[in-house]
């Protein structure tokens, strides 16, 4: 019996992204303040490294740019399909979440669980050997976002582990991010979910396994 998520359609977007075009402004700027510090470039995927929440609008887009890929390079395209399946196939035993659905769980005790799940597992969509994403172009936020400093909820200034090795403080505050474009992705991810009555969060894994389903 297929899952339920096969039978989900991957979400057409028609229009311009709205979002994405803020958030890719926004990194563009950053990028043009600290790009000196920043050591982001193809063949660096530490941060594609172990699975990390995304929204269903992440996913939509994800799915969106896998369907494009199935067309322009049908190849590579079936590269990230066995990857999808042969992550599946470790993620799934120990998915903290719903699995029908590939929705995390969102109480607690799912929490501290995720905290060591799946650290080592690659994202399905990285060549392992270039060190590059298959997907680039329609790549989650937080894929997009990850390098510039970015002010947590407790008002610290985070940063990549590989970046800003040698930048003073005050070199790492003037290049951070946008600090309204959590709040302008959490909006939009909202909206998105309200449209399309849908809730929580997934992988990417599970996000693009209504594709992998049919190959």
């Amino acid at each position: 019996m297929k899952n339920d998520q096969c039978n989900r359609p991957a979400v057409a977007r028609e229009l311009p992204d709205k979002l994405i075009q803020i958030v890719d402004a926004a990194v563009a700027d950053a990028y043009q303040r600290g790009g000196q510090n920043l050591a982001c470039r193809p063949g660096c995927s530490q941060c594609c490294v172990g699975v990390f929440p995304i929204a269903h609008e992440d996913a939509a887009r994800l799915r969106a740019g896998l369907a494009a890929l199935d067309q322009a390079d049908p190849q590579r395209a079936k590269r990230v399909h066995a990857r999808v399946a042969a992550s599946l196939a470790r993620l799934d035993p120990w998915f903290p979440g719903d699995l029908a659905t590939g929705v995390l769980g969102g109480d607690y005790e799912t929490a501290i669980l995720f905290e060591e799940y799946a650290n080592d597992e690659p994202c399905p969509v990285l060549d392992l050997d270039l060190g590059t994403c298959d997907l680039y172009e329609s790549r989650p936020v937080l894929c997009r976002t990850f390098g510039p400093p970015m002010r947590t909820e407790e008002d610290n200034l985070a940063t990549c582990e590989l970046c800003f090795i040698h930048a003073s403080t005050e070199e790492i505050a003037a290049a951070a991010l946008d600090p309204t474009i959590p709040d302008q992705e959490s909006a939009s991810n909202q909206a998105f979910n309200e449209a399309h009555s849908l809730h929580g969060e997934t992988l990417v894994a599970y996000a693009l396994r209504s594709e992998a389903c049919r190959k």
